[in-house]
C-alpha cells in the first residue's frame, strides 16, 4: 500500500523559510508526476505546486518566485522549497500524485506563518 509521509513544517515569521519533504513508499515513485497542495482552514485544499516525472514544474500564481518544488526519485524523493513566506501561506501542506488516481492522504505537515 503507497504511504506518504510529509514534514518540514513549523513555525515561521513573514518572510522566513521552510522546506517540506515528501517520503513515498509503497510505489515506483518516479513513475508518477507528483504534487504539493494545502488546506488552509475553512477552505478546500488546493494544488500548489507540480513536477513531472521529467522535473518539469508549475505553480500557482500566489507561490511563482517563492516556492520551488524538486524531486531527487529518492527515499524522500519530493521537495518544496518555500521562501519569503507570507501568513496567506498558512496551511496544512500535503504531498500526492498530480493526476489521475490520488493516492491515500497523509497526514500533511502543518505550516504557519505568524506576524
Amino acid at each position: 500500500q503507497v504511504r506518504l509521509v510529509e514534514s518540514g513544517g513549523g513555525l515561521v515569521q513573514p518572510g522566513g523559510s521552510l522546506r517540506l519533504s515528501c517520503a513515498v513508499s509503497g510505489t515506483m515513485f518516479s513513475s508518477y508526476d507528483m504534487a504539493w497542495y494545502r488546506q488552509a482552514p475553512g477552505k478546500q485544499r488546493e494544488m500548489v505546486a507540480t513536477i513531472t516525472m521529467g522535473g518539469r514544474t508549475t505553480y500557482i500564481d500566489s507561490v511563482k518566485g517563492r516556492f520551488i518544488v524538486s524531486r531527487d526519485n529518492g527515499k524522500r524523493p519530493v521537495y518544496l522549497q518555500m521562501n519569503n513566506l507570507k501568513p496567506e501561506d498558512t496551511a496544512v501542506y500535503y504531498c500526492n500524485a498530480a493526476d489521475g488516481i490520488l493516492f491515500p492522504w497523509g497526514q500533511g505537515t502543518q505550516v504557519t506563518v505568524f506576524s
